[in-house]
């Protein structure tokens, strides 16, 4: 058996992978790994051509003018890794070669803050950061460009809420309760081989319930009301949110174009749709919320992932945390003033002039015997 077979067998008995797993999946192994390893023997494959086919996947790549980021490269060692570890559990290989080949790291990268000298610095050059986050005027500024917009509810959702875009193409009106003020995210819509099917939640925590304010309250209970009003739904309580005219969910692919279009009306600095859930875990932190509940809001299953990946520190924030640092330095050093200023002058005692202080030493008694 070839590398080739053995990874196309492998993907068709993985019946538990999601939709867009599989597909990420299959797009790995048709456009990198068979084209380099599909005609070597199963057990001849060795750590040196594992390597190989690295060393000129990142070669040809890169002079194509299109390099493949390391993130990239080590989703596509993951797939060769987890197909060869399930070739050894049916017996046919006894090592795994994937495991020992060296990539560049594939830390995921900080989002950043599009403050003004970086706005200037992309107007000028081109130059935007690979995941980028608004700040809390530029998202106030976008909001209130497309307030009349027909998806104006599903934006304020992703902002305030940071809900998944298939988390929010997925909401039906029975998932929320506009009286108590809660919303239940339960499944997600995707886009499948163009439609639009119905998934469970990316992982279990993903499943969640988050509170509402009650400004998005108001906004939902007008477009429950105008959308029953134009009847695109067959009954609101239990028809989803964002339909076309039959009725039907909308493609998740379609907010994402749209976004594009709408951010570059706005005259805004780019962004990706998923950036405005990172967006809207550090204005929910800027808002002095705690990082358990952004992690509750975003539905992660570590708190180490909302930290490390989700939350950029906006410079309110920064200049909140560098004023209450100086301001208890200084407190500190007000205070030990202050005990100086109290404590009584320590010293020798100052003798007359010209004379010298006498020592009296302490008598002896002596025992007669």
């Amino acid at each position: 058996m070839t590398v080739g077979q053995w990874l196309d067998l492998w993907l068709e008995t993985r019946q538990a992978l999601a939709a867009s797993t599989r597909r990420l999946y299959a797009q790995h192994v048709r456009d990198y790994l068979k084209p380099y390893l599909g005609g070597v023997p199963l057990r001849d494959l060795t750590v040196g051509k594992a390597q190989a086919m690295f060393t000129s996947l990142m070669r040809v790549s890169t002079a194509r003018g299109r390099p493949l980021s390391a993130a990239t490269l080590q989703r596509i060692r993951g797939v060769l890794r987890a197909a060869l570890n399930g070739a050894i559990r049916r017996g046919l290989i006894e090592r795994n070669p994937a495991r020992w080949v060296e990539l560049p790291s594939g830390r995921r990268p900080k989002a950043v803050v599009w403050t003004e000298p970086r706005v200037a610095q992309w107007q000028a050059t081109g130059e935007r950061p690979p995941v980028a986050v608004w700040t809390v005027a530029q998202t106030a500024a976008f909001l209130e460009n497309i307030r009349g917009h027909g998806l104006y509810p599903l934006y304020l959702l992703v902002t305030l809420l940071g809900l998944r875009r298939g988390e929010v193409a997925g909401l039906r009106w029975c998932d929320i309760d506009l009286e108590a003020r809660v919303l239940m995210v339960s499944h997600q819509i995707q886009d499948h081989n163009g439609k639009t099917v119905i998934c469970p939640p990316k992982t279990r925590s993903s499943v969640r319930a988050i509170a509402l304010d009650h400004g998005l309250v108001t906004v939902l209970r007008r477009m429950r009301d105008a959308q029953q009003r134009r009847r695109l739904a067959e009954e609101p309580p239990t028809g989803f949110l964002f339909v076309n005219k039959r009725g039907d969910p909308l493609s998740p692919g379609y907010f994402t174009h749209s976004f594009r279009r709408l951010a570059a009306q706005a005259g805004l600095p780019p962004i990706r749709l998923h950036d405005l859930r990172h967006g809207a875990a550090s204005l929910s932190l800027a808002a002095g919320n705690a990082l358990k509940t952004v992690q509750n809001m975003l539905g992660h299953d570590s708190i180490v992932l909302t930290a490390d990946t989700y939350t950029s520190v906006l410079p309110c924030l920064d200049h909140k945390a560098a004023e209450a640092t100086a301001d208890l330095v200084l407190r500190a050093a007000q205070r030990t003033a202050r005990k100086l200023r109290r404590r009584p002058r320590q010293g020798r005692r100052r003798s007359r002039a010209g004379v010298t202080p006498t020592i009296t030493q302490p008598r002896r008694t002596v025992k007669v015997a």
